[in-house]
């Protein structure tokens, strides 16, 4: 939500990017024009050759994923247990077992109104979501590297996609919640991100709804020194444009979208005191 109102209201030319991809939603926001579509090819998995495999079971013996399976009278291996760790191809007697590319996902090209926006979508149950936020990354500097603004829309967690989100970023903007767990999620994402050195800053989305609470997170980056640029209220017309598929900022004054017209004004002051430390 926050990043497609960011993505209306910052100057600049700019391309865009989904990098939650296991759940990438932000063209819902964004009405993209698709434009193209390309296949994905993660990790490599085992495949077991039937004409040639003696049904020995070494695999099925080696494989700390389970994902050896004795079916209709053979091995075979399910694509979803696999690993791609590659020790069934050593122990196979006979070098029945290779490891051959797998399609997981698939990378999407869009044009919307702010720019180009590259997007994906994973197949369901397949991994390497790290790989996969490379590559849509990839993608949109590759074909649009001149614009002034690349705008990430991150992944949740500190795993993996986040990682790949972050890395060579000059900002993370860090949008929290007034809870316990939005705090604590905070400070876990916090010190992932100062091991890449980019500026850090917050914002509170629906802060009203725990007074006390946005008030122990304020306190929290004061003593951090990170900034603090956006309080976001509760506001009903965020779920009713998330309903009609439109920015916040695109259906009338409503507090919310006065509050991130607020925090898109302080974001743009604070890229351009980062781009003067760099």
């Amino acid at each position: 939500m926050i990043t497609a109102a960011l993505s209306r209201l910052l100057g600049g030319t700019m391309v865009l990017a989904d990098c939650d991809v296991d759940a990438a939603n932000l063209e819902l926001l964004l009405s993209p024009r698709l434009l193209q579509t390309t296949p994905f090819m993660g990790m490599k998995n085992a495949v077991i050759d039937p004409a040639t495999c003696v049904l020995c079971g070494e695999c099925e013996a080696r494989c700390r994923f389970d994902a050896v399976e004795w079916r209709e009278g053979t091995y075979h291996i399910s694509p979803l247990r696999c690993e791609g760790c590659a020790v069934c191809t050593q122990v196979c007697p006979v070098s029945a077992i290779s490891m051959q590319p797998r399609q997981t996902g698939e990378i999407l090209y869009s044009e919307t109104r702010r720019g180009h926006l590259v997007h994906a979508r994973m197949i369901p149950g397949a991994g390497n979501s790290g790989l996969l936020v490379h590559a849509v990354k990839k993608t949109a500097l590759e074909r649009d590297g001149s614009c002034e603004l690349f705008l990430i829309d991150g992944p949740p967690g500190t795993g993996c996609p986040l990682i790949s989100a972050i890395s060579g970023v000059d900002a993370v903007l860090v949008v929290t919640e007034p809870s316990v767990s939005g705090l604590h999620d905070l400070q876990r994402v916090v010190t992932v991100c100062r091991q890449f050195r980019p500026c850090i800053l917050v914002a509170i989305n629906r802060f009203d709804l725990d007074l006390e609470k946005a008030g122990e997170i304020e306190v929290w980056c004061r003593r951090e020194n990170i900034p603090l640029i956006g309080k976001i209220p509760f506001d009903p017309a965020v779920i009713a444009s998330v309903r009609e598929g439109i920015p916040v900022t695109d259906a009338g004054p409503a507090p919310a979208a006065q509050a991130i017209q607020i925090l898109a004004a302080n974001l743009e002051q604070e890229l351009k005191q980062c781009g003067k430390q760099r």
